[in-house]
């Protein structure tokens, strides 16, 4: 069996986390596996090293319909070429482009994983309603389409002709990850201070202006921001100098979740979308008072017991639809 899978960005996210993980199980399952993905990352690294062939292609992230238009010819000639049994699409760009280039090549089963409606952001009435239209057609064009809550699945619900097709699979860790000191935070700031800490990407969704402002109005509150850049870096920058908090909030850049987690003394999470966040997951396992905004799949992920979030699981529930 030969699969597919697509993501629109190569970086390091919630996104690609998922795809490395399933890409990496079916390889072990003895599936002919190949990974494509917008641009390069860390994410190119990681499957690499795990001997798995990724492709590199030319897609746009951004929501338009000549990005929509371009992404299906792109994925449509990657189609013709590797002839997979099983599309597995992930990320918005991509799925609507993939699936309509998918249908166009007759392949037989694409799968479609919602990570997070875009139609949830904070966007104008018509981008809303033009990119729900547009999620609407991914998830027609798809046979099965996975989102990670029951949040999540509400909304695909809502859809017609989408009640059938749609099926909830949480997001999953490994429960018996062992985490470092994160003595790579605590060396930043002195020695006993109370640390809050995030950790995503630096994008609008995240929200980390909110722990930002925060400390300015709390001199006591030390803030811990881990993360690679997705295009809100310097504009985060410009207020932490702006409010003379170069001692109290610091930017690490990307860091593996296992060697910052145990370097807060309080996780907070202030994100204004969220479907179902891995890190959420990882500040419970690391046994962290957890303070977040009650948005999408986050008070799934906080409510229920842990060994619902199981990688094991999460995998055993995806390949069985393939």
């Amino acid at each position: 069996m030969k699969i597919l899978y697509v993501v629109t960005k190569a970086n390091w996210g919630g996104a690609q986390r998922y795809v490395f993980d399933l890409a990496t199980a079916a390889k072990a399952h003895g599936m002919d596996v190949a990974v494509a993905f917008g641009g390069t990352g860390l994410l190119e690294e990681k499957l690499r090293a795990e001997n798995i062939r990724t492709i590199s292609l030319p897609i746009e992230n951004r929501a338009s319909l000549s990005a929509v238009l371009t992404t299906k010819k792109i994925i449509e000639n990657l189609l013709k070429e590797e002839k997979p049994n099983i599309v597995h699409l992930n990320s918005s760009i991509v799925g609507i482009g993939g699936a309509w280039a998918a249908d166009a090549c007759g392949i037989k089963k694409v799968i479609f994983t919602d990570h997070g409606w875009a139609f949830k952001e904070a966007r104008s009435l018509f981008q809303k309603i033009a990119i729900w239209m547009l999620s609407w057609v991914t998830v027609l064009l798809s046979d099965k389409v996975i989102v990670v809550s029951n949040d999540e699945l509400r909304l695909t619900q809502q859809m017609p002709f989408a009640g059938k097709k749609a099926v909830r699979i949480y997001n999953g860790i490994d429960l018996n990850m062992h985490f470092g000191s994160g003595q790579i935070i605590r060396d930043a700031f002195p020695a006993g201070v109370p640390i809050t800490g995030t950790v995503g990407e630096a994008n609008k969704n995240k929200n980390w202006i909110a722990l930002i402002e925060q400390a300015r109005k709390d001199s006591s509150m030390y803030v811990a921001l881990v993360g690679p850049d997705s295009g809100l870096q310097s504009e985060l920058e410009q207020k932490i100098k702006e409010y003379g908090l170069e001692a109290r909030v610091k930017l690490f850049g990307y860091q593996p979740v296992v060697d910052v987690m145990k370097g807060f003394d309080v996780f907070a999470l202030p994100s204004i979308k969220e479907s179902l966040g891995y890190v959420i997951l990882e500040a419970r396992a690391a046994g962290l008072p957890i303070v977040a905004n009650r948005v999408g799949g986050i008070p799934e992920a906080m409510d229920k017991p842990l060994s619902e979030f199981s990688k094991e699981k999460m995998i055993e529930q995806t390949l069985a639809l393939y």
